[in-house]
């Protein structure tokens, strides 16, 4: 497929794409010239999402602008809603029923309605405005209400035709603009539009917040309610359990316990360390120094002893740690008993050993006190252990209490913030406001002439769209060069398309002063008959056959024998087509090729002197083997080719099978006609595969019946 064809195609049917548009335009011009001026009226709304200087807080200050834009599309589908359009609309139907001089032309239904009609339609018009309803179309009366809107070009689909409602680009304002035929009405619309969404979108938004408000006071008061019952809880178990501080407590308790403890490994140690001492001292005495030394001591021993018993007693009954200044002094006591002990005088041969001795009763003291001090201790952290172990559940029992105290704080906290920000919210918010009021405007520039030049462009792109397709989906050939590529074998000429139905051959060849169509048409024969006598190089008998019928055999095997005979060709033209015998219907001679082949006709060769004969046949559905045996043929061939310079025959489509093989066995060479404008089908391609594979006969095809302007287009091509 080539582009150029294309071209070609377009050139060829200029007149069409002139003509065609050239109607739509005026057709177009007529059908808008009485249209009425449009008039458009336009208001706009201040949100305050995006301009925070009417707002106390900055609730959108940090909102992202996919949320800003979220938010303006909200607002923008609520003013387009039909619960919005639909208050327009009862407003406009209230305004023509009840004032002298509509909007709108009435419409048909709109002039049948009686007074009740119009009393009725205004009370429901009015109610349903009043409450925001919507008219029900399974109701009959409001679907006949619904139609009377509908009549009238009021109803919600009708308005938002002409409505656009839209941000002005990245500002805090929303336009609502909308074109009517009456200037009136399109500002009417807009007003109203524009006041019922400020009321609704008011209304809405301080109906939410009044329930936001009423459901976190509710909650608020809840939580609190919440907090002082843990408060309370806490409060009482401190109450009945006598506890302070239990963490002071526990931390006192915690210190008396590690002083107890370093106290009792002091005792050990010393109770460890004065038993060894004393053991050390005793291994040094023997027994009768030891007597000696006892009885001269047994007084101040005694004494010794019984404060020593003293300071046991004490602190045996010192777990509360009230008797530790009466230990303090008896041990001082104890101490100075041992000196005196120490300064009096005894005569004896231990003098020597005394010192061991006091130094072993101080041990026998310290001893005794470090012992008697290890079941105190003990008994102390028996006490204080015993004192920390019923602290510890309540420790538990009020740190689960604080923690949920705790909690409580913070969700009532939390819950408070939100009723204070909802609450100044509330009494902050930026009202939505109507910044101007629609006007009646201007009649807008017309677009009458857009409609009719665009019109006429869409209508010629249109028609070029259409011969494309033509195009790009015809398959058919119209010039030699497309019948060589899609048979892949030669084409030796054409024979253009004849404006006459009928044609005098004499005329053609004798004349001089013909017209330009039978002129070329001469010419083209004239080039046939040279292509095929170069094809024959001597030989005499051509067929004449086709793909299918009605390609024009007939015509081209009539009129290529006319062409050979003004060349003085003595010409033998045979209708050898039985199934449909053009030729002999032309014609008319009383000569039957049957007759030849069976040998019952008389002698024409030698009785005919004439330099075209012509062998009709008798028609029927019969064959050429039929008639007579196929060496019998070929001897009767033999006679006429050497009677005859050229011996052309007609045989029938390749479609008829063996009726049109038989006559190619008796012929040197065949030429094939193919009518113009028609495709190869693909029934046919077994036929013209046939064709092909005769190499040695096949000399090619001839387009017939070639439209002029393709003609032309092909000779241009060719030079």
């Amino acid at each position: 497929m080539e582009l150029g064809n294309f071209f070609k195609i377009l050139s060829r049917h200029k007149l069409t794409l002139i003509i065609i548009p050239l109607l739509t335009i005026i057709i177009t011009f007529f059908l808008v010239r009485n249209q009425p001026d449009t008039y458009s009226s336009e208001t706009q709304i201040a949100t305050g999402l995006v301009d925070q200087t009417q707002t106390l807080t900055t609730t959108n200050s940090g909102s992202p602008q996919s949320e800003i834009n979220q938010d303006f599309d909200n607002l923008t589908q609520i003013i387009r809603s039909k619960k919005m359009l639909d208050q327009v609309s009862y407003q406009l139907m209230i305004h023509d029923l009840t004032s002298t001089e509509p909007f709108e032309k009435p419409s048909k239904l709109f002039l049948t309605l009686n007074t009740p009609a119009r009393v009725h339609a205004l009370a429901v018009y009015t109610d349903y405005y009043n409450n925001r309803k919507e008219l029900s179309l399974y109701n009959p009366d409001q679907n006949g209400l619904h139609a009377l809107l509908t009549s009238m070009g009021y109803d919600s689909e009708a308005l938002l035709k002409s409505l656009t409602v839209y941000r002005a680009e990245n500002s805090d304002f929303i336009n609502i603009d909308y074109s009517a035929d009456d200037p009136h009405l399109a500002a009417f619309v807009v007003n109203t539009l524009a006041r019922e969404f400020i009321t609704y979108y008011t209304y809405i938004v301080k109906e939410n917040q009044r329930k936001a408000i009423t459901f976190l006071g509710n909650l608020v008061i809840a939580k609190k309610d919440t907090l002082d019952s843990k408060i309370n809880q806490l409060k009482n178990y401190k109450i009945a359990n006598q506890i302070l501080n239990i963490n002071e407590e526990a931390r006192a308790i915690y210190t008396q316990i590690a002083d107890y403890e370093t106290h009792l490994e002091q005792a050990q140690r010393d109770e460890v360390s004065t038993a060894a001492a004393i053991r050390n001292i005793d291994s040094k005495f023997n027994p009768d120094n030891r007597k000696y030394m006892e009885s001269l001591l047994v007084p101040v021993n005694q004494n010794i002893v019984s404060v020593t018993d003293q300071i046991n007693s004490l602190l045996a009954n010192n777990s509360d740690n009230s008797n530790d200044d009466k230990i303090d002094s008896l041990k001082r006591v104890a101490v100075e008993q041992i000196s005196q002990s120490s300064d009096k005088y005894v005569t004896s041969p231990l003098a020597a050993q005394q010192n061991l001795v006091e130094e072993r009763l101080t041990l026998e003291v310290q001893y005794q006190i470090a012992k008697n001090s290890i079941g105190t201790i003990q008994q102390g952290l028996v006490k204080l252990n015993t004192k920390l172990n019923g602290v510890v559940p309540h420790e538990a029992v009020v740190e689960q209490d604080e923690s949920a105290i705790d909690i409580a704080s913070k969700e009532y906290m939390d819950i408070l913030g939100k009723y204070n920000q909802t609450s100044l919210d509330a009494n902050y918010t930026a009202q939505l406001k109507q910044l101007e009021t629609g006007m009646p405007g201007v009649a807008q520039p017309s677009k009458k002439m857009l409609l009719v030049i665009l019109s006429g462009f869409i209508t010629f792109i249109g028609c070029v769209i259409i011969f494309f397709l033509l195009y790009f989906f015809d398959d058919t050939i119209k010039t030699p060069a497309e019948l060589a590529n899609a048979s892949g074998a030669p084409v030796l000429g054409y024979l253009n398309l004849l404006s006459s139905n009928t044609i005098d051959l004499r005329k053609v060849w004798t004349e001089t002063n013909v017209d330009p169509e039978t002129y070329q048409f001469k010419n083209l024969l004239q080039s046939i008959r040279f292509e095929v006598d170069t094809e024959l190089a001597g030989n005499k008998i051509l067929l004449i056959n086709s793909l299918g019928n009605g390609e024009g055999k007939t015509f081209v095997a009539t009129n290529l024998a006319y062409a050979y005979s003004l060349v003085n060709k003595k010409v033998l033209l045979i209708d050898g087509n039985f199934h449909n015998p053009g030729i002999t219907h032309s014609v008319k001679s009383k000569l039957f090729v049957e007759d030849y082949l069976n040998g019952t006709s008389p002698d024409f060769i030698a009785q005919n002197s004439s330099r075209i004969t012509v062998l009709s046949n008798k028609g029927g559905d019969g064959s050429l083997f039929e008639v007579t045996n196929e060496n019998t043929i070929r001897d009767r061939f033999e006679k006429i080719r050497e009677a005859f310079d050229v011996i052309i025959i007609e045989a029938s489509s390749l479609n008829t099978l063996n009726k049109s093989k038989e006559w190619n066995k008796f012929a040197d060479k065949i030429l094939a006609v193919f009518e113009a404008g028609k495709p190869v089908r693909n029934n046919q391609k077994a036929n013209l595969a046939y064709l092909k594979s005769q190499n040695d006969k096949f000399i090619g095809w001839v387009l017939n019946v070639v439209n002029k302007l393709d003609a032309t287009e092909e000779e241009t091509d060719a030079a």
